[in-house]
């Protein structure tokens, strides 16, 4: 992510600090007439416009490409630069003769494309050899603005029981080695191989999470403090929480939405702390199960009410959560954007959905491909 978050806040009407929002995005680069991933990085890197180089950058595998929206305080902002972000490279993926896909995984069964030639990539292959599974795992990550590391911490706190509902709602990755895997998310499946992901434990101060990365990378279980793969955790280069437990978003709309809910639970959080009230600790194997089955039924079935242990509908969870923040969303100014885009995901449903509802269709992965590629490029707001 480019830019910094480190300007003095500024404040809503009622005098309470506004939280900037910046994203990042994971994207698969795929052969336009088969639909397998191709090693093309440097390709359409040579493609990008030279001012926007500096918002683009290769990601592990060569068959990936990854954006970075500054950081900003309102939506739109958010909205036009990923949107001018994906429409460009789009653009400089088709002179490169392949296809930009806004995609968890590799639909498409081909050969895996080798990791980048980066020296701390190479240690990664060398440490934890094949746990590179397939084409490219492509992932979107939120970084929310917060006033300093202890704060933060106690937001990693109080954000970890409602991640499984945000993960539901990023599902964008229902099939891979040309068939339906199951899950809504088999990106999610696919990235717990490494042994440094998992849901963030909760945290006694940030010395004590300190103190983990120090336990972790002694252990081998990480090279260093990048590999921290928590769903949520303290960014190593901002001021600011790492939400990163999704699939990328297959349209802009989707990832203003989550960008919007993942602000307003960092908001929420912060004045849950401030009011003294505690977080829930949620046991760690109850998370664990939460997010399986976040990933495995997205939003269109159960999932996982953590504060009891028992299954209710997806849907029920997210209108729970949203109605939970939804004084944080209209202190933002975000709530109307983000009623009008639940609005359209109840519709359309999550990226699972639509893939599984194309390929009904039509029976062709083909056809699965050509329409996450429109998605994927979408238009921009002027």
């Amino acid at each position: 992510m480019t830019g910094q978050l480190a300007e003095a806040p500024e404040r809503a009407a009622d005098g309470t600090d506004l939280l900037t929002v910046g994203v990042e995005e994971e994207f698969l680069l795929v052969d336009p007439h088969t639909g397998a991933a191709v090693p093309a990085v440097d390709l359409v890197l040579e493609q990008v416009p030279p001012e926007l180089r500096g918002q683009v950058e290769r990601e592990f595998q060569t068959s990936q490409i990854e954006i970075g929206s500054p950081p900003g305080l309102e939506l739109r902002s958010i909205r036009h630069s990923l949107g001018v972000l994906r429409s460009a490279l789009a653009d400089a993926a088709e002179r490169a003769g392949v296809r930009l896909l806004a995609i968890g995984t590799g639909p498409v069964d081909g050969p895996v494309p080798p990791v980048v030639d980066k020296p701390r990539f190479d240690r990664m292959i060398e440490r934890f050899r094949l746990l590179v599974p397939g084409p490219g795992n492509n992932g979107m990550h939120v970084h929310v603005g917060i006033p300093g590391p202890e704060m933060g911490v106690q937001v990693l706190n109080h954000v970890r029981p409602w991640l499984p509902t945000l993960h539901a709602v990023t599902t964008n990755s229902p099939f891979a080695r040309s068939e339906d895997t199951g899950y809504a998310s088999w990106r999610s499946v696919e990235w717990e191989r490494w042994p440094s992901v998992a849901p963030t434990p909760y945290l006694e101060s940030h010395e004590h999470y300190e103190r983990l990365i120090r336990q972790l990378i002694a252990s081998g279980v990480m090279l260093d403090e990048g590999m921290l793969y928590w769903y949520a955790r303290l960014s190593a280069k901002y001021p600011t929480v790492e939400i990163r437990i999704g699939d990328v978003c297959p349209s802009v709309d989707d990832s203003v939405l989550v960008a919007a809910l993942v602000r307003a639970m960092v908001a929420t959080a912060i004045e849950d702390v401030g009011a003294g009230r505690p977080a829930l600790r949620t046991d760690h194997h109850l998370l664990v199960g939460a997010h399986w089955r976040a990933a495995h039924d997205g939003l269109e079935g159960d999932g996982v009410d953590v504060t009891t242990g028992e299954l209710r509908p997806a849907w029920e969870l997210l209108d729970r959560f949203v109605e939970r923040m939804r004084p944080a969303l209209e202190r933002h100014g975000d709530w109307a954007e983000v009623a009008d885009l639940l609005s359209g995901l109840r519709r359309h449903g999550t990226g699972a959905a639509r893939q599984r509802a194309v390929f009904a269709r039509t029976g062709r992965l083909s056809d699965v491909v050509q329409d996450v590629a429109r998605q994927t490029r979408g238009t921009h707001a002027a």
